[in-house]
């Protein structure tokens, strides 16, 4: 199977104490600029972890092998106004909060050298190559019959153990053109392919199979499973059974260790803060309470001060995906896809059914014509326009992406879009998150371009320790070897350098070496590291 090179550019490991915040915020009503039109707002509701043998550079968390359900980071590095790449905003300023500010456990994986991948951060070990598509049946029944690394133990992964290899410096596939693709998972790691479309199939078709089923059904009656797109960057619900004359292909890896992975433990602090001590993150127990664009989300949980907090901001999209309860569905328990310890505000949906919201993320979810949208969680049902009628069609529970500016909604409102004509809404709904180990970088980690990797194949290996680079721009620091050419220790390396982005001539003199020796060192291009600011095209 073919690997597409994918590496992370990573200057600096940081050292992040998680602990379960104890921040006490309440809710605090929200004005929003614009209405939402439609869904209508109701009253809102009550209120053998493995020694590595060989890894990248990477922001691990110290204690992370305290939480029993770590949240790997987005990897997403650019920032983005309503519709393009931009330097991120200033504190204050338009569109300042979004994803890339705020860093937290980024992605590290081992290569242990059998087949297998080990996530350094959440502790799950990986079968590295899905090998061909399956039914769904059979990706189900292959896990028993798996042997590999010397080890019997796996399992077909649930949507919370999937969805934490998602990483959103892909690029969706949506466009006129199907090169430059760049999937939503490392493929220096894992292997990945798109869809076949010599064999009819859309380039979009990478769906990988999950454990978890919908508790309710999607499509008017088909039973459900969650899976995970890596080629566009989605949750979607799939039927199980035959369709359309076949059963559908999905690609499949199987996990094993940290059992409790994807388990929430939620206490409520007694003031309109609910902590997950499984994740170290703290949360707004109420809403907004109303439909906003994705700005005004971001300014909202920006300027939110209760509880004695002002730390609050938007989570990002795998954040928020950790707080749904897949075990709940507006059909089945009449409530949102979330623990009741939650209160979640109802609205009237496009079908006339009462539901629950939408909720916005910070993460932008790219493709290849905009950045105009945003990663958004469906806490209710996931609906479509299908055969002239508004159906659940992805489930309570799926992630997909709106625009960020309300008005581009508006032409959607009837018919939805897509292939199962999602329903696009612009105003959606907001939890804020804070905890006590999540890092600001006011000017994210931009690439040098939002264009992707070439999408021809390849089936060659990086050797070890060489200084590539992503489709993004990213090249791969070795800071040990660096530290070695310059003779300093990897500590004052990491002090000198700071927080990303670097002031190359500050760590240059703060080490006693001349800036360029400080490049040469790191394996960085000329005049240093990569800058953002290149815009993508527009609609």
């Amino acid at each position: 199977m073919f690997k597409y090179k994918k590496l992370t550019f990573i200057l600096i490991i940081t050292t992040i104490l998680m602990t379960a915040c104890g921040t006490q915020p309440v809710v605090e009503s929200t004005s929003s600029n614009s209405q939402q039109a439609s869904p209508v707002v109701a009253s809102p509701a009550q209120q053998d972890s493995e020694q590595p043998t060989t890894t990248k550079t990477a922001v691990i968390s110290q204690s992370t092998v305290e939480l029993s359900y770590p949240i790997v980071d987005t990897d997403q590095g650019n920032c983005y106004d309503a519709n393009n790449q931009v330097d991120c905003p200033q504190t204050g300023s338009a569109f300042f909060g979004q994803d890339a500010q705020y860093s937290g456990n980024q992605p590290s994986y081992t290569d242990n050298g059998d087949g297998t991948i080990t996530d350094n951060v959440t502790g799950l070990m990986w079968q590295q190559d899905p090998g061909e598509k399956m039914t769904y049946s059979q990706a189900v029944a292959g896990a028993s019959n798996l042997t590999l690394a010397g080890y019997s133990d796996w399992r077909l992964a649930s949507i919370k153990e999937l969805y934490s290899l998602i990483q959103f410096d892909g690029l969706d596939p949506s466009g006129p053109s199907t090169s430059n693709l760049v999937p939503f998972i490392d493929t220096d790691y894992f292997n990945f392919e798109y869809g076949d479309e010599s064999a009819g199939e859309r380039v979009i078709d990478s769906q990988w199979a999950t454990s978890t089923k919908y508790v309710s059904t999607t499509m008017n009656g088909n039973e459900t499973m969650f899976g995970v797109n890596f080629a566009d960057g989605r949750i979607k619900g799939y039927g199980t059974g035959a369709m359309r004359g076949g059963e559908k292909g999905f690609f499949t890896i199987y996990v094993r260790g940290n059992l409790a992975y994807g388990e929430n433990a939620f206490v409520d602090n007694g003031n309109s803060t609910v902590s997950d001590n499984a994740t170290g993150l703290t949360w707004t127990q109420n809403d907004s309470g109303t439909g906003m664009d994705w700005d005004a989300a971001l300014n909202y949980c920006e300027s939110l001060d209760v509880g004695g907090s002002s730390d609050w901001r938007l989570p990002n999209v795998k954040e928020l995906q950790s707080i749904v309860d897949y075990s709940r569905s507006p059909d089945t328990s009449n409530s949102a896809a979330i623990d009741p310890i939650f209160n979640t505000s109802s609205i009237t949906n496009e079908a006339g059914q009462t539901d629950y919201p939408f909720f916005w993320s910070s993460t932008t979810h790219a493709n290849l014509r905009s950045s105009g949208n945003a990663a958004y969680v469906s806490f209710g049902r996931a609906l479509g326009y299908m055969n002239n009628q508004w159906i659940d069609v992805h489930g309570a529970g799926a992630q997909r992406s709106d625009p960020k500016d309300s008005s581009a909604a508006a032409q959607y409102a009837s018919t939805g879009h897509g292939p199962q004509g999602d329903a696009v809404r612009g105003n959606n709904y907001v939890r804020c998150v804070t905890d006590s180990s999540t890092t600001t970088s006011v000017s994210g980690n931009p690439s040098s371009t939002t264009e992707g990797t070439t999408s021809q194949p390849t089936n060659e290996q990086p050797a070890q320790g060489q200084n590539q680079a992503n489709g993004q721009g990213r090249p791969e620091i070795d800071l040990a070897s660096a530290a070695a050419k310059l003779g300093v220790t990897v500590e004052a390396l990491q002090s000198a350098l700071g927080a990303p982005p670097p002031d190359m001539t500050a760590a240059a003199a703060q080490l006693g070496v001349t800036e360029q020796a400080l490049i040469e060192a790191l394996g960085l291009p000329a005049g240093g590291p990569p800058s953002g600011g290149q815009g993508q095209p527009s609609n």
